[in-house]
């Protein structure tokens, strides 16, 4: 299966509008318990999340994983960090890019991939406001074309 396929349960739209994704890389995430639960029906938030190599180690900030209804006193903390699994050449690699001015490592998405919990980490660089400018009026003119191909096609 190719890497970012698989049943998303979140998505980072935010992270499109903000950032030029430079490189993308499939990283396994360490749960506890009732997480892959609550993962697995949908309530996970990853708008404000992002990831630091710590001690070699790559580990996600900031993303929310609601408690589980039925998890009792076994639920986990909603904001906890949690540790990524990737190779230690990847590690390095991410660690020397992100050192560099102007980018960092932004969670893409989440999604559920042979049963197992995978997240889509972006090497991102910031956008400045004319970029994003830019943007909105190329995705505006497209939706103009497409919405006046339609109406032709209708005639």
């Amino acid at each position: 299966m190719p890497r970012g396929t698989g049943k998303v349960v979140a998505q980072n739209k935010k992270a499109g509008h903000d950032y030029f994704i430079e490189e993308t890389y499939e990283a396994g995430i360490v749960l506890q318990g009732t997480e892959i639960k609550s993962i697995r029906a949908g309530r996970v938030n990853l708008k404000d999340a992002y990831v630091r190599i710590h001690n070699g180690e790559a580990v996600i900030f900031g993303m929310h994983v609601s408690p589980y209804e039925q998890g009792n006193r076994y639920n986990h903390d909603p904001l906890r960090t949690r540790k990524l699994l990737l190779h230690k050449k990847e590690i390095n690699k991410l660690y020397g890019d992100a050192k560099e001015a102007g980018y960092a490592l932004i969670p893409l998405k989440l999604y559920l991939k042979n049963g197992f919990c995978k997240v889509l980490i972006g090497l991102a660089r910031g956008k400045k406001n004319y970029d994003k400018r830019e943007d909105l009026k190329r995705k505006e003119a497209k939706r103009e074309i497409e919405r006046a191909f339609r109406e032709r096609q209708k005639m």
